[in-house]
């Protein structure tokens, strides 16, 4: 399943988040998936395309980061699906 990811970081947390990053990578367990990610001009808000199993996997990645970041998932299809469900109903 795939998930955006709304990550929205923690006033005066971004240099942590970074040198955490830096150190540590992203520290996903198996079966979670980077695909891709995008940040506001702020560099308040992350958005990540994930790719995961379970979404239990997702909450034992997110632990690994929530002292930094508040984070929202959202399950979602691509266009292509999304069309072929409309108009297979």
């Amino acid at each position: 399943m795939l998930y955006m990811i709304i990550e929205r970081f923690h006033p005066g947390k971004v240099e942590d988040l970074y040198r955490r990053f830096d150190e540590n990578g992203r520290m996903m367990p198996d079966g979670v998936n980077y695909i891709n990610s995008w940040i506001n001009e702020d560099v308040t808000i992350c958005y990540q395309l994930m790719e995961s199993d379970s979404v239990e996997k997702l909450q034992e990645w997110i632990s690994n980061w929530n002292d930094l970041a508040d984070f929202e998932l959202i399950p979602v299809i691509s266009s292509a699906e999304a069309k072929a469900k409309v108009f297979t109903k």
